[in-house]
């Protein structure tokens, strides 16, 4: 079969421009060569064949692709994710269907771009239930002029979707919001208004009973702490005060010429005595 020997094992990366023009360079297969192929994979899972079948279809995952570059993702990622709902397309691929692969593959090929962008396009996920996913790429086309939609352009929508209106404005809204950070930007100018969503929360760390929860619960960690360490034998404790509790921290040098030991076996009492702390800490 001329043509499959015709197409090359790999395509160009790093440059999207030579992957697009390579794609678009391969061959495409005639309707019997591909039940051919198809046929192979199927009764001898040839991966040969299914590797030929992707490959002399990629020039229609790019075409695809190209159709959601509004949504303002990287055209290299669509078309990524194309090309994995024409493997999943492939594989599913049944000849004797009488269909072109092009045709089956469309909708594998759609439904993998589809996730993608919902799952990336915001932040929070703006499409969750059926009705929303049709509207979500839908609802722009669906737009006559800029702008919000009037009651008749929303029961037009509604009608031709087959949702409820309430589910065409509710998409709208979502469409015409954006994501905000919830700290915002860093601002050294106190002048200007804060307008993240963290700067209308209010500061309770100088209310009373926060005070005295947050003195609470330092004490009750010390105390913690200290019966942790009570049950530690001399050594461990001493090693784990020098290294961890004092103001001026012991090296493991200096601890093994104190105990007359390797700087290693110090590290090893250490790690032995923090193991053990930490499990009567957390006990």
């Amino acid at each position: 079969m001329s043509k499959e020997l015709a197409i090359p094992t790999t395509l160009p990366t790093g440059n999207i421009d030579a992957y697009i023009s390579a794609a678009y360079q391969l061959p495409m297969l005639s309707a019997e060569e591909e039940k051919d192929l198809a046929v192979k994979l199927r009764n001898d899972n040839d991966l040969e064949a299914a590797h030929t079948l992707v490959l002399s279809h990629l020039r229609f995952v790019v075409r695809v692709a190209r159709g959601y570059s509004g949504y303002g993702l990287a055209l290299p990622d669509l078309i990524q994710e194309g090309t994995v709902g024409l493997m999943k397309a492939v594989r599913r691929f049944d000849p004797d269907m009488g269909v072109r692969l092009v045709s089956f593959a469309v909708h594998w090929i759609k439904a993998e771009i589809h996730e993608f962008v919902l799952r990336n396009w915001r932040i929070v996920k703006v499409a969750t239930t059926k009705a929303q996913r049709k509207l979500f790429f839908n609802l722009r086309s669906s737009k006559k002029r800029l702008g919000w939609f009037s009651k008749e352009e929303v029961d037009g929508v509604a009608e031709e979707l087959g949702v409820k209106p309430e589910t065409v404005l509710e998409m709208e809204a979502r469409l015409n919001n954006y994501d905000v950070a919830f700290d915002g930007a860093a601002n050294d100018d106190d002048d200007k208004p804060v307008t993240a969503p963290a700067g209308y929360l209010a500061d309770m760390r100088m209310e009373p009973a926060s005070q005295l929860e947050q003195h609470d619960s330092e004490s009750n960690d010390k105390e913690q702490l200290y019966l942790a360490l009570q049950g530690l034998d001399d050594r461990s404790k001493e090693i784990l005060q020098a290294r961890w509790l004092s103001e001026k921290k012991a090296t493991l040098h200096e601890l093994a010429d104190k105990y007359g030991v390797s700087a290693e076996r110090i590290r090893q009492i250490e790690k032995a005595a923090m193991k053990k702390l930490k499990t009567q800490l957390v006990a």
